[in-house]
């Protein structure tokens, strides 16, 4: 008797894509061949781009046909691509369940920097009071595919990765959609990835993970890769960043900075954390606020990165005139700071700091709740 086996019962195939290089060694060894097919498949897939088994010409007919059983290389849909009148471009992709995140390449002036900000949640599970990415709710982490994915994505379109002036991203930082150290066990072998010289070569201070505060994991992350780090502070009072961010109900100032000393400690190098300072108007933009800043971050090897509130609807924020952020800026110089202004960028195609939103299905219910108080507060 004949058994028929349905397309639903075979056996699901192993996406490649977000393996780092101990996932893809352990891969191969998994079928029976040598660890040294990992490099080799790496290559194919983060150098060249390639997704086709049967294009990998340095492996075996019969190892392509293996792979094409039980394997695959998938990177997300993607849903959109725009390019701002600055030259930013965005991706809108779609990942596993439906849902849409964004991605966003961000040229320097001088054309030698390409700075991909990288969405590590579906939505956000922080609740940030100036961030529209965090009023859309949160659905789920994303897979360590789905976040190499957008590095993949970007860099296909540039073609193959033949030498580093070809790239088309330069720079990683892990400051899209979602909170990195709440998703640790996806986003560590994805950075991964982009350090490994098989995957994009990326140095460690080229790539940076920025978190609201997530203490425990920052010590977690010190031990096990020293990429560069950078804080959302946002206030230098325990009082007004709970306000603005919720987490440091949790994890205080205090607790946060110290974390920051240990993480500097482990990185055994000159290194400085990137303190990051959304500037809103007659909220944290005075200067008794650049004082108490400039106090609390006396002891800290740092950089302040400012950056100009960008507006959604409802949000109750507004942003700083151009005058006010530069002199706030020359108030931190005169204390003894280095702080550099963030241009905003591919705000013409909801790109900016703070702008990015996706289709989230969101479980926290969170985004029906802020909508509800816009009614309220509309009646």
């Amino acid at each position: 008797m004949t058994t028929i086996v349905s397309e639903s019962t075979q056996p699901e195939r192993t996406n490649l894509l977000g393996l780092s290089r101990e996932g893809m060694e352990a891969f191969f060894l998994s079928i029976g061949e040598k660890k040294f097919r990992a490099a080799q498949l790496m290559k194919w897939i983060h150098h060249e781009g390639c997704d086709d088994f049967s294009a990998m010409t340095n492996l075996s007919k019969a190892l392509r046909e293996r792979l094409e059983e039980v394997a695959e290389i998938r990177g997300p849909g993607v849903v959109y691509e725009g390019t701002s009148s600055d030259g930013t471009r965005k991706w809108v992709l779609e990942v596993e369940d439906g849902s849409y995140v964004e991605t966003v390449l961000i040229p320097a002036e001088n054309g030698k920097r390409r700075t991909l900000c990288v969405s590590s949640q579906v939505g956000c599970s922080l609740d940030c009071s100036f961030c529209s990415t965090g009023k859309q709710g949160f659905q789920r982490n994303l897979t360590a595919a789905e976040i190499i994915g957008q590095v993949w994505v970007a860099q296909r379109s540039s073609g193959p990765q033949k030498d580093t002036a070809n790239r088309a991203v330069t720079n990683v930082v892990m400051m899209g959609m979602g909170e990195p150290l709440m998703n640790y066990d996806n986003v560590l072998p994805a950075m991964k990835l982009m350090l490994d010289d098989n995957g994009y070569g990326l140095s460690k201070r080229r790539v940076t993970l920025s978190t609201s505060g997530v203490v425990p994991m920052i010590d977690k992350l010190g031990d096990d890769i020293d990429v560069s780090l950078a804080i959302s502070l946002h206030a230098a009072t325990d009082e007004l960043r709970t306000e603005l961010v919720p987490i440091n109900r949790k994890y205080n100032i205090r607790a946060l900075l110290d974390a920051c000393h240990r993480y500097l400690a482990k990185c055994g190098d000159a290194r400085l954390i990137t303190i990051e300072y959304t500037l809103i108007k007659d909220i944290n933009d005075q200067q008794e606020h650049a004082e108490q800043l400039a106090a609390l971050l006396e002891e800290l090897p740092s950089k302040i990165n400012l950056i100009p509130f960008n507006p959604f609807p409802h949000s109750g924020y507004e942003k700083p005139s151009r005058n006010q952020t530069m002199r706030f800026q020359q108030w931190l110089y005169d204390l003894g700071l280095n702080a550099t202004i963030r241009s905003t960028r591919g705000d013409d195609i909801d790109a900016a700091c703070g702008q990015l939103v996706g289709r989230v299905k969101d479980r926290t219910k969170r985004n029906a709740r802020y909508i509800q108080s816009i009614q309220l507060d509309a009646d």
